[in-house]
């Protein structure tokens, strides 16, 4: 796989695996860098930006590019509904947003073969 190709299945990846993880760790990995929980919706709309030309390459299957359609999708509903506050870090546990959220992604990370590892380290430039 060409460098760049893999480094941009990797942000991808890397973005799911923030998305499908837990609620509690979800939390945890905002704390830790100092983010709202809307840095997870951003971060899986950049990496959902890559995908068409990932599935072009044959580095992602055009069933998980679907998915990750569908988790931004998810996203714009939960922006778009200004009845609550769903990017609120309590939201993460109780939100069926969130929930659909993380279920599609870790669809898309067991339909790629991506083992579930520690939630990736970011850099916040302040």
């Amino acid at each position: 796989m060409p460098l760049d190709t893999e480094w941009r299945r990797g942000f991808l990846c890397r973005a799911l695996s923030v998305v499908a993880a837990s609620a509690p760790d979800q939390r945890g990995w905002l704390e830790k860098h100092g983010v709202g929980a809307d840095e997870i919706a951003l971060d899986l709309e950049h990496g959902f930006r890559l995908a068409p030309q990932l599935v072009e390459q044959g580095a992602l299957s055009r069933e998980s590019l679907a998915d990750v359609g569908l988790i931004d999708a998810v996203f714009d509903e939960m922006t778009r509904d200004r009845s609550t506050d769903w990017w609120a870090v309590e939201a993460l546990a109780v939100a069926p947003g969130w929930a659909r959220a993380r279920e599609l992604a870790g669809r898309v990370l067991a339909r790629e073969g991506v083992a579930r590892t520690a939630l990736p380290d970011i850099r916040v430039i302040r």
